[in-house]
């Protein structure tokens, strides 16, 4: 995702309602010595492909992630500029937010992976006679697990991909298992940028955190679902709220920190902040649904198992 300001960044998660420890499969393991002995034409709703794909464009950071972990990744000729993950993906200047026919059929691709439709980009390219995958924001943990092994389907990589998910099932099965029985639900609130746009439970990284048992403080503010699930909170609100936790998914993007939280009007009375529990994550990771779920996840478990129950 791009983290241009946060002003765009929660715009775009809404507008696409976008969301969401050891990776299941480290991003850039190499495929096995059977992974090209799929047997082709393989069919992934309506798309069927002849031939397994040699020259792959990806113009999603996300699929980036997933296409690497499943043993894709030699396949992989060019990703998005936002694709950083992992460090050797084979960026470009291929923009997912203003995506170009031309400059992507200019990479010769036999499939490009998008997370969304822009600029009605799949016609465009549907008329170039190029293959489209499209991997849209997931709203939940399933919509992950089958988008890696659909694409693992696509690229011959099958066995690996189912790999992958099923580790990622089995880690966050771990995780959840271990987490102390609480008499009352911890509170949380997950901030996507000093303006103080949230998520809420509806959206793939809310669901997260209700696997960590924990209860989200912007539920309320979007009820009624208008705001697709990222609805702009008030400090007023937050404070009212005084949330257990604040999970800020603006570290990186915007230098938010505990001090920075800590500083603003009215926050420094928050029972997140008197406890020291103001959780700095990962920007890419907080705002992606590939195997580093898992990652994100532990983090937040982590913080909430020193909480005695």
């Amino acid at each position: 995702m791009n983290r241009r300001t946060p002003r765009f960044f929660a715009a775009t998660l809404a507008v696409t309602a976008l969301a969401l420890g050891a990776c299941a499969e480290k991003a850039d393991d190499k495929p096995s010595a059977g992974t090209a002995s799929a047997t082709y034409p393989v069919t992934v709703g309506a798309l069927t492909l002849d031939k397994r794909p040699e020259k792959i464009v990806a113009l999603s950071p996300t699929a980036t992630e997933m296409l690497f972990a499943i043993g894709a990744g030699p396949q992989v000729t060019a990703v998005d500029d936002q694709s950083n993950y992992p460090a050797d993906a084979p960026k470009t200047d291929l923009s997912a937010f203003q995506p170009n026919a031309e400059a992507i059929a200019g990479k010769n691709p036999d499939l490009v992976v998008l997370s969304d439709d822009r600029n009605k980009i799949v016609e465009q390219l549907g008329k170039l006679k190029i293959p489209v995958y499209l991997t849209p924001a997931a709203t939940t943990l399933d919509d992950s697990y089958r988008q890696i092994t659909e694409l693992g389907t696509l690229t011959g990589h099958a066995d690996q991909a189912t790999d992958v998910a099923t580790r990622m099932k089995d880690d966050i099965a771990k995780l959840v298992k271990d987490l102390p029985q609480r008499a009352e639900k911890l509170t949380y609130f997950h901030e996507l940028g000093p303006e103080l746009y949230s998520a809420t439970s509806r959206t793939f990284i809310g669901s997260l955190y209700s696997q960590a048992g924990l209860t989200n403080i912007a539920d309320p503010a979007d009820a009624d679902g208008k705001s697709a699930g990222y609805p702009q909170l008030s400090q007023e609100f937050i404070v009212k709220a005084d949330p257990d936790f604040v999970f800020l998914a603006d570290a990186k993007c915007c230098q938010q920190s505990a001090d920075t939280v800590k500083a603003r009007s009215g926050w420094a009375g928050l029972t997140a902040v008197r406890n020291n529990q103001v959780i700095a994550l990962d920007d890419d990771i907080a705002s992606r649904w590939g195997p580093r779920v898992v990652d994100l996840l532990r983090v937040i478990i982590d913080a909430v198992a020193k909480v005695p129950a």
